[in-house]
């Protein structure tokens, strides 16, 4: 399927709709899961056309490799997460472990989802709870690589970071939240190299598109350095060059389409900001 068409398709995205200020952690749980999580582009079923309509969140291939055949699961309340209590699918979410004390493999970005606060946590499991049954079984996962017995100790707390156009905020948004930081960061034997390639860019994605390379964000030349404020929001959630030209998936521009004027200047102030490198 041509890659403007994917785009036009999830730009053309709703999300999973809940009646308007119902319950505020039931709204942040929407604007998370349907918007800036992006939670769909890997939960929810794609077909010719894009987004099956209907099947949100029910689950599907996401990735086959010759290291593993991922299957993103059913994550609506027709699911196995029905029996989880809260404290259970949290753990799940931000740490890999289901209930059963097995570890969920990748490309969950748990590097990431580690530092999602505790209220955005409550907000998802709360949302979650909420979306619309869908009764569907996409499969199991299979694995040719050993998992990690955890992705790291028990996570017992992590405190909110307040909203703001500030960098620690585009940061939290940036990393735990939306995890642009994990996708634009290369990919070494343990993992994403956050710690001396951060945003380099370069991790290969490969989909009905064909193959897309996640970009250099970094301050270099290579980076966005060229780019301006205006010219990087519109990347991000129009899926759109300073040409015009469409970007390729699967950067979940329909759903990043949803993030607020404010979070999105937060994202740029913080990226404005990492040490440049140079492509490898």
């Amino acid at each position: 399927m041509p890659a403007h068409k994917i785009f036009m398709n999830l730009g053309m995205m709703v999300g999973l709709a809940i009646p308007a200020g119902a319950d505020p952690m039931l709204d942040r749980g929407e604007y998370l899961v349907g918007g800036i999580m992006g939670c769909g582009n890997c939960h929810t079923p794609l077909g010719p056309e894009g987004p099956v309509a209907g099947m949100e969140l029910a689950g599907r291939l996401v990735e086959k490799n010759p290291a593993f055949t991922a299957i993103a699961p059913n994550i609506t309340p027709a699911s196995r997460i029905s029996d989880w209590s809260g404290a259970e699918l949290a753990r799940a979410i931000r740490e890999g472990i289901r209930p059963d004390g097995s570890v969920i493999g990748p490309p969950m970005p748990f590097v990431m989802y580690r530092g999602l606060s505790d209220t955005d946590l409550a907000a998802v499991v709360a949302f979650l709870r909420t979306v619309p049954a869908v009764d569907h079984d996409a499969g199991p996962s299979v694995y040719n690589i050993p998992l990690p017995p955890a992705y790291g100790p028990p996570v017992e707390s992590v405190p909110e970071i307040a909203p703001a156009v500030s960098v620690d905020y585009g940061e939290y948004l940036a990393g735990p939240v939306a995890h642009c930081m994990e996708c634009h960061t290369p990919m070494g034997p343990k993992g994403p190299m956050i710690d001396t390639d951060l945003g380099r860019g370069g991790f290969e994605f490969h989909g009905p598109w064909g193959t897309s390379v996640a970009s250099n964000l970094t301050s270099s030349a290579d980076g966005l350095a060229e780019y301006t404020d205006d010219e990087i929001k519109a990347m991000i959630v129009q899926g759109t060059r300073p040409d015009g030209a469409p970007m390729a998936p699967p950067m979940p521009y329909g759903y990043l389409a949803q993030m607020s004027a404010e979070d999105l200047d937060a994202i740029v102030l913080y990226l404005r900001q990492l040490p440049p490198l140079e492509d490898g």
